[in-house]
């Protein structure tokens, strides 16, 4: 049986995977799993932040959420559209037991998905991800009269979540010219005017959410537009987030884009500097380009890899106390002032090194030479077989040992389908190009499932 949660909650089409009647179990049963585990509440009861990003279907499906927890007796602030990482901040502001934003973050308007946070803002462990799929259909006495528990809007939460990642980035940026990319999303309100109150000159494309345009062209899958603006208007920088805004990517002042990899280097730099990376440590995924790698060698910073996906970086930064991780996509984690990858306090941090340092980000970026990379899924294979497949390890090896240090290669199952992913790292894009088509090759004939 295929596993509810996925990497980042649940997500799939909506109202087709995702429905009203699945975010009402789900919100249910887990306001039984966080809320049942002996945890005083000062007299009162459970709550939970919900808020939602801009697409059409949030609109059902966040009503169905709040309306899950309130019939278990969980009271309810509903944020409204505010970007994912709001939602984790305000769930450990408001000291809520728990959380819950509807979004599909980076997917097109018609998916919709369902993350959930625990006490204090963390996104779910598996096994306890897996002990809500559990009491989807389990019986439960449900409250009554006073003891269910009450709806109630929390426009405020909007001010508390940008005067937090302000007083998380001091500091003016007055004479920085800014381009934000909001992809009609989540940020469209608070990226900009986080900006402005910052006192940066802010212009702003994809600000105009109107339930059916989320990341249609516009955002951080879609940069051309951003990088022409960026020229176009003669800013020092630009900055794009995804739907959800928990993740950022950079352009600089000759629509260079500067991706998370080359944004962590940055941010490493300067936090080491500053003396807050923690030991001197960057945690990163195997995804992360060899480049960064080489360049933090050079800088005396360490760098601990993690499998794919944010919130195995977040494991291992907070078992460590690590200070900075993330992702090449542009998820990036600062521990010390968020529990979740934060697009809008990412590019704030991006501005403030720009403003602070006097050089533009072409500059800062320079510290790190992307090598080129090539990516190929390879569809319709025994992807659990990728691992032990010898003429798939011997080829590995043999492409291994001829790029010599000068690249690397890597084969990644999908969680989600059938596909092994093939990534390849060289010294020339051309390089790169005729790896990994070679062993996309080898892994499609001995791991295909069509016989």
């Amino acid at each position: 049986m295929a596993r509810l949660f996925g990497t980042d909650g649940v997500r799939g089409l909506a109202n087709e995977d995702v429905t009203a009647e699945l975010a009402l179990k789900l919100s249910v049963a887990v306001a039984h799993e966080l809320g049942s585990s002996g945890t005083s509440y000062g007299g009162r009861r459970a709550a939970a932040v919900v808020g939602r990003d801009p697409r059409a279907s949030g609109e059902f499906l966040s009503s169905a959420v709040m309306a899950g927890f309130a019939s278990a007796g969980v009271d309810v602030l509903n944020a409204g559209v505010l970007p994912t990482p709001a939602i984790a901040y305000l769930t450990a502001r408001m000291d809520a037991e728990m959380g819950a934003v509807l979004s599909a973050s980076h997917n097109a308007m018609p998916d919709n998905g369902i993350k959930f946070f625990a006490e204090g803002g963390h996104k779910l462990a598996d096994d306890i991800e897996d002990a809500i799929a559990g009491r989807l259909d389990a019986e439960w006495e449900r409250p009554t009269g006073a003891q269910v528990g009450r709806i109630r809007p929390f426009p405020q939460g909007a001010d508390f979540y940008m005067e937090h990642l302000l007083e998380s980035v001091p500091g003016r940026l007055d004479g920085l010219h800014v381009v934000i990319d909001a992809a009609h999303g989540a940020a469209s309100h608070v990226g900009p005017e986080v900006f402005r109150r910052a006192g940066a000159t802010v212009d702003v494309i994809g600000g105009d959410p109107n339930g059916l345009n989320i990341n249609d062209g516009y955002g951080s899958t879609h940069l051309e537009r951003l990088q022409q603006a960026v020229t176009d208007r003669g800013a020092d920088i630009g900055f794009a987030f995804d739907g959800d805004a928990d993740r950022c990517l950079a352009v600089d002042a000759d629509g260079n884009i500067v991706d998370g990899d080359q944004i962590m280097a940055v941010l490493a730099v300067d936090m080491r500097e500053r003396g807050t990376l923690t030991n001197d440590t960057l945690v990163a995924t195997v995804m992360s380009n060899l480049g960064l790698l080489q360049a933090m060698e050079r800088e005396g910073i360490k760098v601990v890899q993690t499998g794919v996906g944010d919130r195995y970086v977040l494991e291992e930064m907070r078992a460590q106390s690590y200070t900075l991780g993330g992702e090449q996509s542009g998820h990036v984690i600062m521990l010390a002032h968020g529990t979740t990858g934060d697009g809008v306090l990412t590019a704030l941090a991006i501005a403030r090194r720009v403003r602070a340092a006097e050089k533009p980000l072409s500059e800062l970026a320079s510290i790190m030479t992307r090598l080129p990379q090539t990516l190929i899924n390879v569809k319709g294979v025994d992807k659990d077989r990728v691992g032990d497949d010898e003429g798939v390890q011997a080829a590995v090896a043999a492409a291994s040992a001829e790029l010599d240090g000068t690249g690397r290669v890597l084969l990644r199952k999908s969680g989600t389908e059938p596909l092994v992913r093939v990534m390849v790292e060289a010294d020339t894009a051309e390089r790169a190009k005729e790896y990994a088509e070679r062993l996309a090759a080898v892994v499609k004939e001995r791991l295909s499932l069509v016989s």
